[in-house]
């Protein structure tokens, strides 16, 4: 999947064959926020002026604005598993949250 991102937000990009368009919404927020073009520039700015706007209306409506997400994260792993991760961690020099959070970023692709 493709992504952009801008100010704090992230859109997956789609290509319509059918309509021969590039269609990109955000995502990590529950409103529904979409836009469109037919290359990538043009999408670029699309993207952009999406998020603007949605922050505009938002402001102007007095509803708050969704955040995609927090950064906290928070896990339910068997004993095993967390034992395991801690063990990597420290072998690694690093804190379990560092370990976990760059083993995440590269199985994510970011």
């Amino acid at each position: 999947m493709n992504t952009m991102k801008y100010k704090e937000y992230i859109a997956r990009i789609e290509y319509d064959n059918e309509d021969r368009i590039f269609v990109g919404h955000l995502a990590g927020i529950q409103d529904i926020v979409g836009f469109h073009a037919s290359t990538v520039d043009e999408l670029e700015k699309a993207f952009h002026e999406a998020v603007d706007n949605y922050l505009a209306i938002s402001h102007k409506t007095g509803r708050p604005v969704q955040r995609p997400y927090s950064g906290n994260l928070m896990l339910r792993v068997t004993p095993e598993v967390h034992a395991a991760a801690a063990t990597a961690a420290k072998a690694n020099g690093k804190s379990l949250n560092q370990w976990a959070s760059e083993v995440l970023g590269n199985a994510s692709q970011l």
